[in-house]
Parts: C-alpha cells; sequence; structure tokens
C-alpha cells in the first residue's frame, strides 16, 4: 500500500497564474498538433474566465486576509477502493444540500477565491450540480476531482451548465492493477468524451514514486493528456508509513519529460517537487488554515487532506482572526511536503511576512513525513 502525494486540486490554482508565464508554442509543438487533427481537442479557455482567474489572482497578490483555494468534500463515499488512498470509505451518505450552501455562503463571506470539490468521488452527490451553481453564483471559481468512471457526455454536459471551471483526473497506470484501477485503458473514453464535449479545463495528473510498478506509464498518460489538449501534471508519492524516497534515475529522468510536457501550463511553477523528487526538504511559508483551507465532510477546517484535525473548528465559526492567526503560523510538516495543492497556494505569499511556531493545540501535533 502507497500513499499519494496530494497532486490533487492544483489545477484549478496554477490556472490564475498561467497569464504571467505563458510559453509560446514551438515549431515542433504545433507539427506536433497539425497530426492530430483526427483526434478531438479541448476547447480554448474562454474569455471571460480568462479575465476572472486574473480578477482573482490579484485579488489574491493584493489582500492576504482571505482564503484563495478551498477542497470541500460533500460525501466521502467512493466507487472505488484505491490501495493508496485514505481519503474514502463505501458507505457515507452525501451531505444534504442545504448543509453544503451554507458551507458555500460561509466561505462567500470569507472572501473564498476558488472552492475544489472534492470526495470520495463527488460525482456520486445527487446534487453535486446545485452546489457548483451555488459556488458560481456567490462569485466564486469552481473546481472538481474526480477519478473520471461516471463522466458520460449527459454529465458532463450538465457540469457545463452548471458552470464548472475546473475539472481534474489522476490516472495512475496504463493497465489497471490491485492497487489501482484508475487505468488509461479504462479512462481514455472518458478523456475522448471530455475532449469533445467539456467547456471547462480539464488537468490530467500522472504518478511517480514508491509503489509505481511502471513508471514509464506516467510519460505515456501525459502524452496522451497533451494529444486531448489537456494540462498534464505529475504528482509523487509516498509509501504507506508516509516515508519519501528519492526517485531513481530511470524515475528521474520520466519526471523531467513529463514536466517538459506539461511547460505550457502551471506545472512549470512546480519547482518545489524537485527536492521531493530527491527526498529533501523544502524552505517554503506553508499558508494552510489560511490561504488554502480543507473542509471535510463533517464541515471542520483542516490544514489539508494528510493533516486532519488541525486546526479542527467547524466552518461555521471559521472567522478572519482564525485567517490571520494560520497565515502567520509556521507548520512542522512543511519541509516534507507533498500536498501540491498547498505548495501552488502559498506561491501566492512567498516573498512576504515571516511565520512563527504556535496556532492551535492541534498544530503542535502535526505529523512529520519523511
Amino acid at each position: 500500500m502507497y500513499t499519494q502525494s496530494g497532486m490533487a486540486g492544483s489545477a484549478p490554482l496554477g490556472h490564475l497564474w498561467r497569464p504571467f508565464g505563458r510559453l509560446q508554442m514551438t515549431f515542433r509543438r504545433i507539427a506536433g498538433r497539425l497530426l492530430l487533427t483526427t483526434m478531438p481537442q479541448a476547447r480554448p479557455k474562454p474569455l471571460r474566465r480568462r479575465l476572472r482567474e486574473m480578477r482573482l489572482l490579484w485579488q489574491g497578490l493584493r489582500s492576504t486576509k482571505h482564503p484563495v483555494q478551498v477542497h470541500m468534500v460533500p460525501m466521502r463515499r467512493c466507487n472505488l477502493a484505491c490501495a493508496y488512498c485514505n481519503e474514502y470509505d463505501d458507505h457515507s451518505k452525501p451531505v444534504p444540500l442545504d448543509e453544503m450552501q451554507r458551507r458555500v455562503d460561509h466561505l462567500a463571506r470569507l472572501g473564498t477565491s476558488l472552492v475544489t470539490i472534492s470526495g470520495g468521488e463527488p460525482l456520486l452527490h445527487p446534487e453535486l450540480d446545485d452546489i457548483i451553481r451555488r459556488i458560481r453564483s456567490r462569485g466564486m471559481m469552481a473546481g472538481c476531482i474526480t477519478n473520471g468512471y461516471l463522466l458520460v457526455p449527459e454529465r458532463i454536459e450538465r457540469l457545463n451548465q452548471a458552470g464548472l471551471d475546473y475539472l481534474q483526473i489522476s490516472i495512475d497506470n496504463v493497465q489497471p492493477d490491485e492497487v489501482s484501477v484508475k487505468s488509461l485503458k479504462v479512462l481514455d473514453k472518458k478523456l475522448q468524451m471530455l475532449a469533445e464535449h467539456a467547456r471547462f479545463s480539464v488537468n490530467i495528473n500522472s504518478v511517480l514514486g514508491s509503489g509505481v510498478k511502471n513508471p514509464e506509464d506516467a510519460l505515456t498518460i501525459a502524452q496522451r493528456a497533451v494529444e486531448y489538449g489537456f494540462i498534464t501534471t505529475v504528482g509523487i508519492i509516498h509509501d504507506g508509513h508516509g516515508q519519501l524516497r528519492p526517485l531513481n534515475d530511470r524515475e528521474m529522468g520520466i519526471y523531467q519529460q513529463v514536466r517538459k510536457l506539461g511547460k505550457r501550463s502551471f506545472a512549470r511553477l512546480n519547482q518545489f517537487q524537485d527536492n521531493i523528487t530527491r527526498a529533501q526538504p523544502n524552505r517554503w511559508k506553508c499558508r494552510a488554515g489560511s490561504r488554502y483551507l480543507y473542509i471535510c465532510e463533517n464541515g471542520l477546517v483542516h490544514y489539508c487532506s494528510q493533516q486532519r484535525g488541525a486546526p479542527g473548528i467547524p466552518l461555521a465559526e471559521y472567522t478572519r482572526d482564525d485567517i490571520r492567526r494560520e497565515y502567520r503560523t509556521e507548520k512542522s510538516c512543511a519541509p516534507f511536503c507533498t500536498v501540491a495543492c498547498v505548495h501552488y497556494t502559498s506561491l501566492m505569499d512567498f516573498w512576504r511576512d515571516e511565520q512563527q511556531p504556535g496556532g492551535t493545540p492541534e498544530a503542535a501535533r502535526l505529523v512529520q513525513i519523511k
């Protein structure tokens, strides 16, 4: 058994950075695209969404007093049982719509920029579309992290109509195995459907690290994502004991190739992963509990999916005072953190405001991954 590094959710925030770092397509890539004209291609991003991204990015740079990205869980149940995952069960009921709407409204009052729905498997929630509509109606951007199994053209169109901005799927291998059935063999048809029907941005994440049998799968998956016109990222995973190990030469070569494929997107901002690939610590200011929040199905605020319990305050009681406290609180788990969505969100403030140890009593008991 192994545990994924928390690449989930990195896609939505990365879109906010793209206007500041877009690289021009080379002639080689143009030629490659011409050869792929028989494949469905993802739609270009609408200008209106680009403008909203830039506005939210500006708001995040201008003020540190509000969350930039929030992950919110509407149900813990999942239709799969991946061996590495510690974020699901097979029996939980969905959080009622009225409660989810209250949580969305409170996040809006806190000034949140982006809400990403995760799980479990969020597409199992019978009123997911209404949750997305509520997010958009309150002026926030809406993302979703899914295993992709439940996607069909009609379901994709409903997500379009609800106003979804971003969707991420993590594909773990080319052929399903005993660890994960989130394979390219199973999901390739779903990717084709997304390319043909989705009006939201799509990110495909692959994985490298402990427990991955065939590292070359990550490159195959990334290449397929690029062929469809999707964004591609790669996550580094640690083992079931929470231990990172350096990538070997073979894995490192694949990692570099996948990064090159993702260079047109925010993946070029993932320098923190270079240290993770060597099992070395990162020096950074983790803004979890402030700029990034993880809201579990019980409505509690946590630093992230891997540090549930801190600060452990009900969202309904979470205030700007809590945001200010956690913004300046140093997190002891940060040096070896692999949760990419928190890294990306914290980039917003890497250049300002030093942190100090402290925070809530729960923060003193954070698990240090090494």
